[in-house]
C-alpha cells in the first residue's frame, strides 16, 4: 500500500526529529502530544533544524516552506487515527505505549499500519494487545533523526510481508537506510550500544578513571566522535537504564545488570542534557565533568 499521511505520538526529541524527516519527504504529518507547549516547541525546533539546512545547501527555502506547511498539531490523540501509518515515540515506557494504542484503535483504518520507535521494548507483546498484530512494526529512529542514516526494522512474529515491505519503501523515500533487525531485546544498535555505556559508568563507578579521561580514551583511542559518557548524557541517562533493564529482564544475564551509579544519577533526576546536569553539568557556558 502507498502511504500518504502519517500520524505521531510525541513530540519530544524523537517525535519532532521523524517529523521533521517524514514532512520534507513529502508526507502529511499530523503530531500529537498531551502538552500544548511541547507541541509549540517541536513545531519551532522543525523550523529552526530546516532552516539550517537550508543555510547549508541541504535544502531549498521552497522545500522548507513545504514542508511546514505539511505539519498539523494536535492535543486529541484520535485526531490521527485515520492516519495510513502511525508511529509512537513517546516514552519509553511499555505501559504508556500500550494504553496509546488502546486508545487509538477504535479510530484507526482498516488499513492503518502501527508502528513503535521503542529502542528496546518487545515488538511481539506490543503487538499482540493491538487488533492488528499482522501490521504492526518497530520503526526505529536514530538520534537527531534528520541526521541519522539508520532506520530499524523490527517484525514481530505475526508481522505480514506486505507491511514490511511498505515500511521499507518509506525508508526508503525517506532517503535513510535501513536495517533489519529480530524481536529480541534493545534489537541491534541498543544491544550493541547500551551494554558499553554501562561499562563506562561501571569504569566510573570502580574509580579506573574519571569522566574526561573515559571520554577522551574512547575519543581519541578508538576514533568514537562522542564519548560514552558524553553520549549517555545526549541520549538520557533514564533512557540508557531503562533499556539496560530491558535487557536484564529480557536475557537474565549478569552482564546486563546496569550499573548502580547509572541508577543514582536517574534517581538524583540528573538525566544528561535534557535535565541540564548528568555525567557533565551543563549549566554553564562550557559542559563541566560531575565526577
Amino acid at each position: 500500500m502507498e502511504i500518504k499521511s502519517v500520524g505521531i505520538v510525541g513530540a519530544g526529541q524523537m517525535g519532532n526529529g521523524i517529523a521533521h524527516v517524514f514532512a520534507l519527504a513529502g508526507y502529511d504529518v499530523t503530531l500529537t502530544d498531551i502538552s500544548q507547549d511541547s507541541l509549540d516547541k517541536a513545531v519551532a525546533l522543525i523550523d529552526r533544524n530546516l532552516e539550517r539546512q537550508v543555510s547549508r545547501g541541504k535544502t531549498s527555502a521552497e522545500d522548507k516552506a513545504a514542508a511546514m506547511a505539511r505539519i498539523k498539531t494536535t492535543l486529541n490523540l484520535i485526531e490521527i487515527g485515520p492516519s495510513d501509518l502511525i508511529i509512537e515515540a513517546a516514552t519509553e515506557r511499555e505501559t504508556v505505549k500500550q494504553a496509546i494504542f488502546d486508545d487509538l484503535l477504535p479510530h484507526l483504518k482498516p488499513h492503518t499500519i502501527l508502528t513503535s520507535n521503542t529502542s528496546s521494548i518487545s515488538i511481539t507483546r506490543l503487538a499482540s494487545r493491538t487488533d492488528r498484530p499482522e501490521k504492526f512494526m518497530g520503526f526505529h529512529f536514530m538520534n537527531p533523526v534528520p541526521i541519522m542514516q539508520l532506520v530499524e526494522l523490527i517484525r514481530g512474529i505475526a508481522t505480514d510481508r506486505e507491511t514490511y515491505d511498505t515500511l521499507m519503501a518509506v525508508v526508503e523515500r525517506l532517503g535513510k537506510t535501513a536495517a533489519s533487525a529480530e524481536d529480541f531485546p534493545a534489537f541491534i544498535v541498543n544491544r550493541i550500544l547500551m551494554p558499553m555505556i554501562n561499562e563506562a559508568v561501571y569504569t566510573l563507578y570502580e574509580g579506573v578513571g574519571s569522566v574526561k579521561s573515559i571520554d577522551e580514551s574512547l575519543k581519541l583511542g578508538a576514533n568514537h566522535p562522542m564519548g560514552p559518557l558524553e553520549l549517555a548524557d545526549f541520549i538520557g541517562l533514564d533512557t540508557c537504564l531503562a533499556i539496560m533493564n530491558v535487557l536484564h529482564d529480557g536475557l537474565a544475564d549478569t552482564k546486563y545488570r546496569p550499573c548502580p551509579l547509572l541508577t543514582k544519577y536517574v534517581e538524583a533526576g540528573w538525566l544528561g542534557r535534557k535535565t541540564k546536569r548528568g555525567f557533565y553539568d551543563y549549566r554553564g557556558e562550557t559542559p563541566v565533568p560531575t565526577r
